[in-house]
This record gives structure tokens, sequence and C-alpha cells, in this order.
């Protein structure tokens, strides 16, 4: 079966990647197969996608979680500030 994996991007991994876009998996894949698809379609996102939290609705969810439905994946950028 076939899942679609919607991507939304915020911060300053959206000057790399679109706001949005969507990706074709297989089911039960990892969100780690996910990024590296990511890479493969937009390889100037690898300066920052490695240290970008990533999450499924509002929960942060590791790299090893694996995704059985179609769902949108959030790429969360590390934040700095004072």
């Amino acid at each position: 079966m076939t899942l679609t994996i919607n991507i939304e991007s915020f911060g300053a991994i959206s000057r790399y990647l679109p706001d949005e876009f969507s990706l074709e998996q297989t089911e039960n894949c990892l969100v780690s197969e996910v990024l590296i698809d990511v890479l493969k379609r937009y390889p100037a996102a690898e300066q920052l996608l490695p240290y970008c939290a990533c999450a499924v609705g509002e929960d942060i969810i590791p790299r090893s979680t694996r995704l059985q439905q179609d769902t949108t994946l959030v790429l969360l950028s590390p934040v700095a500030g004072g």
C-alpha cells in the first residue's frame, strides 16, 4: 500500500524547501526514510534537515517512528534566542 506524506516546513528550513509538498511512500515507512527522500529532491536542505524536529499533529516524534497511514509530517527548525 502507498501512503501520501504531506510535508510542511517552518523556520529556517523553509528557505530550502517549499512550505508544503507531498511524497509517496510505502506503508510502514520510517520518518528517517521520508527525510532521505526529501533530501533527494531538495539537496540544499542537507545543511539544516539533520537539526530539525519532526512532528505529527502536536507531537514531536523520533525519526525511528513508523508511518502507517497518510499523514502530515511537520519539519521544525531549531530556534535560538534570549
